[in-house]
């Protein structure tokens, strides 16, 4: 059984009379890449500030391994939220010794080993105002790391990077997660980069959670299909296994859902039909993901 990283309960943030953050109780478990999806000003980067403790909530608690006394904890937990803290006349390698010194650390001998972790030991020399929007990123999280946490905090770790910055952001946080075992939270509006990361999902519309549920559940609802009604609802099930289309399933009304390459509906029709079985109608049901993540997030007007 996986062992509880992080717990909310009803946590709250009430900014002049509204709540930013609305009694929110989200749950992480060891391992978990949790994305947090919301348009901005939703709440996600509020109760990533609660969460990591540089804001204090109005109500609710939160738990990190099970322990209500935080301070217990607060080594196990890096943060980047909000744009990294970084001095642009220093170089790389000053920067974490400035780090080290502000968290107590006595020696810098983690310093080499991060750098190596996020890739950026060849740049060790270099001035931080020197670096691209994508090496900034990797060293704020290389700070986060200083520490060697259990959980990592990221506010939008790859929001304004280009394509090739947040193909090397994803695939840093994926080499933490499963050679490292840090669990992550990650906050995003980019829905199809979070979809490639994330193993649960938490979705907040006007600080309020609105659903929770893992990948697998997600892809559930979201899965498309070919949904075909005839006559004879054997006769559309016979012609499937023929084309070696297995994955179906004959709903209560006798339609049938083909789970399948959605491109196939024409061939399948035209098998159909030389079986002398006509359909009544032929088509794809099934939202896709971003269709459904909008929906949930109240309407097209997500950012």
């Amino acid at each position: 059984m996986m062992s509880s990283v992080l717990q909310t309960h009803d946590l709250t943030k009430v900014y002049k009379h509204v709540a930013v953050v609305d009694h929110v109780s989200i749950h992480l478990d060891q391992g978990d890449i949790y994305g947090l999806i919301g348009r901005n000003g939703a709440g996600k980067t509020t109760l990533m500030r609660m969460i990591g403790g540089v804001a204090r909530p109005t109500s609710g608690t939160y738990e990190f391994f099970g322990e209500k006394d935080n301070t217990k904890t607060i080594t196990r937990i890096g943060c980047l939220i909000e744009n990294p803290s970084l001095f642009p006349d220093m170089n790389v390698q000053d920067n974490m010794k400035f780090y080290n010194k502000l968290l107590g650390i006595p020696d810098n001998k983690n310093i080499d080993e991060i750098l190596e972790m996020v890739d950026l030991a060849s740049a060790r020399k270099k001035k931080t105002k020197q670096l691209s929007l994508g090496m900034k990123q990797r060293l704020g999280i290389a700070i986060a790391l200083i520490g060697y946490p259990d959980m990592l905090i990221l506010d939008e770790p790859i929001n304004g990077l280009d394509p090739t910055g947040i193909v090397e952001i994803r695939n840093l946080l994926l080499k933490l997660n499963q050679e490292r075992g840090v669990t992550l939270m990650i906050s995003s509006h980019i829905l199809g980069e979070l979809q490639r990361l994330a193993t649960k999902y938490g979705i907040i519309e006007k600080g309020v959670l609105v659903e929770e549920m893992t990948h697998e559940a997600l892809l559930e609802k979201t899965r498309q299909a070919i949904q075909i009604e005839a006559q004879d609802a054997r006769g559309v099930t016979v012609v499937l296994e023929e084309l070696g289309l297995k994955d179906y399933k004959v709903m209560p009304d006798q339609k049938v859902q083909v789970y399948c390459d959605t491109s196939l509906s024409g061939k399948i029709n035209a098998a159909l039909g030389s079986k002398g079985i006509y359909a009544d109608s032929i088509g794809v049901v099934g939202q896709d993901l971003e269709s459904y993540f909008v929906e949930k997030m109240g309407g097209a007007d997500h950012e």
